[in-house]
């Protein structure tokens, strides 16, 4: 039988290391948010507005009634808030959605924008 001598050594508990500036009340920080803007024309329909909006956000159409006629009103709408890259990709959808078909003299999408929360 060994003796209490010869046994294995154990290693010292080895104390975590934080992340240089933490705190042990840190938390990750979250993506800032950014808005995706339609801004208003007299090129499109209300039914192209809520047809769009309806395949690009999922938005339902009382919604999309609802934005188009705050585009209307006011000129533009928030059609939706999310992080960067995601908005980058709406405003695009939404810039790549074409003509309005119901008009003759809608040569091309509604324009959008995005802007910091």
């Amino acid at each position: 039988m060994p003796s209490a001598a010869s046994a294995t050594p154990v290693a010292d508990p080895v104390e975590p290391v934080a992340a240089p500036g933490a705190t042990p009340r840190s938390r990750p920080r979250r993506q800032p948010r950014y808005h995706v803007v339609l801004w208003n024309d007299e090129d499109h329909t209300y039914e192209y507005v809520i047809a769009m909006l309806k395949q690009l956000f999922s938005h339902p159409a009382e919604r999309g009634f609802q934005l188009a006629k705050e585009v209307d009103r006011k000129g533009k709408a928030i059609v939706l808030t999310t992080t960067k890259e995601h908005a980058e990709l709406k405003r695009d959808q939404i810039h790549a959605f074409g003509a309005d078909a119901r008009l003759a003299r809608s040569k091309g999408a509604m324009s959008a924008s995005i802007e910091a929360e």
